[in-house]
């Protein structure tokens, strides 16, 4: 299914310039995986070479972050939309 991703301003060149990329999965990691295939400039920028989320980066599915729900194992539905925002730390 057709999953809407949302990209933080960071990782739009990559994407072409787009801010929304539409991408096919039935989780969040199939989706983001899909995502990378399509514009290979984004391999390697959300996803680890064994798979997994950045520290870095954070992933939330209609609001609610992945980390707390099933990662990226996450089951996504058809309008759900994903979106990838930077970690921001300070001090």
């Amino acid at each position: 299914m057709s999953v809407e991703v949302r990209l933080p301003t960071l990782l739009r060149s990559a994407a072409g310039g787009q801010a929304i990329v539409v991408a096919d999965g039935d989780t969040v990691g199939d989706v983001l995986r899909n995502m990378a295939l399509s514009h290979p400039g984004l391999e390697g920028q959300i996803l680890t070479a064994d798979g997994s989320l950045h520290k870095f980066v954070n992933v939330y599915l209609d609001d609610d972050d992945v980390r707390y729900l099933d990662k990226l194992d996450t089951k996504v539905q058809e309008g759900s939309v994903i979106s990838i925002l930077p970690a921001v730390a300070g001090g």
